[in-house]
């Protein structure tokens, strides 16, 4: 794990205003705490092109880091005291102060020094052009959005079926500060004074020291059609859990989360895969996922590509195109960045035609002094 020093106490200073808004800015944010950066690729049809877009952005926020560096493994570097973790700020706004209860819930709920591990999401979709050529070999009969639906399903069982060997051929976590358990009991061997590892592990982020969630355990979506999973998710987000019912919603007359259920929103599900999509201005990513629904379709109709993190925003999708979203175990390798200042970019994601939006990317990083 490499080895990054700053002269004040770790991840305690805000996002850098060179950076441009957290809220506002479509290519760099921050992820759950104020030194998590987040990095944000527009939807392009190579993979290649995508990399280069993250490339881009990478470069352009080390030139506004100063003396900061960027922890490239997603276990994090020594943190701070859990209470000295800064939960990243949003403003004022309605949209702003939800984010910002919404990471408090987390911080509530899980810990902070859980939500500042990082990771690699990304998102693909396929062609338009490529569904009848599919539909046709295979002999389907319904209608184009019923095989979409029913394809993207199929791909997400088959995904699950084969992560654990994703994870064991591509995982990159093998070690992490000692100071991340916090007392917890654990397997791991001492590296140095500093390091646990264990010889032969892939993927630390994706084990039981790493995100995972207790009380998520018993959720378990069906993923035999796209109304079982979102009747699934529908019952976790109006489902009451004991213990976060008997901390309530507020203390002190502030907000401690948005809610008592199982999940605040349909967000905090954790999975290595899920199916993803633009929300409308008011529109949760449930009713996104099921809004335009064909007449004759068993399964809900899929109906645009994004970034994992573009649910919140407002904008108006741009494709007909089904997408899945991906979280990686590998290592993160990048950070955020601003609006004005940020270099021109050729289009933009929301304006391509149908089937152009193939690839995304959105990567998460701590920064370090």
């Amino acid at each position: 794990m490499p080895a990054c020093h700053r002269r004040r106490p770790p991840g305690t200073d805000p996002h850098p205003e060179e950076l441009g808004s957290a809220l506002t800015n479509e290519q760099i944010t921050t992820d759950y705490s104020e030194s998590l950066l987040e990095f944000i690729t527009p939807a392009l049809k190579d993979p290649a092109d995508t990399l280069a877009s993250l490339d881009k952005i990478h470069r352009f926020a080390y030139s506004k880091l100063g003396n900061e560096y960027l922890w490239s493994p997603s276990m994090p570097c020594p943190l701070p005291a859990e209470e000295d973790i800064p939960i990243a700020y949003y403003g004022t706004s309605n949209i702003g102060q939800l984010k910002y209860v919404y990471r408090k819930g987390l911080a509530l709920r899980y810990g902070k020094t859980m939500q500042c591990i990082a990771g690699i999401h990304y998102n693909f979709s396929l062609p338009e052009q490529l569904w009848p050529l599919l539909k046709q070999a295979e002999g389907f009969v319904g209608t184009d959005r019923d095989y979409q639906s029913s394809a993207y399903i199929a791909l997400i069982r088959n995904f699950r079926r084969y992560s654990w060997l994703l994870m064991y051929l591509f995982g990159a976590s093998p070690a992490l500060d000692a100071g991340f358990l916090r007392g917890r009991s654990h397997q791991l061997e001492q590296l140095d004074a500093e390091t646990l590892y264990l010889p032969y592990a892939t993927s630390l982020r994706m084990s039981d020291l790493g995100y995972q969630s207790k009380a998520q355990a018993g959720l378990t979506p069906c993923y035999n059609d796209l109304n079982s999973y979102t009747d699934s998710l529908r019952k976790a987000v109006a489902t009451p859990y004991a213990p976060y019912v008997e901390v309530g919603t507020h203390k002190d007359g502030e907000w401690v989360q948005l809610n008592t259920n199982i999940l605040q929103i349909e967000n905090e599900y954790y999975s290595n895969i899920r199916p993803k999509r633009v929300t409308y201005t008011g529109e949760r990513p449930i009713q996104a996922l099921m809004a335009r629904v064909s007449s004759t379709s068993k399964y809900a109709a899929w109906t645009s590509t994004r970034s994992c993190h573009w649910a919140s925003t407002s904008r108006k999708p741009a494709s007909s195109t089904p997408s899945c979203c991906i979280a990686h175990s590998t290592t993160a390798r990048c950070s955020r960045t601003t609006s004005a200042a940020m270099p021109p970019r050729t289009s933009s994601p929301w304006s391509r035609k149908a089937g152009a939006r193939a690839c995304s990317c959105n990567a998460r990083a701590s920064r370090w002094k």
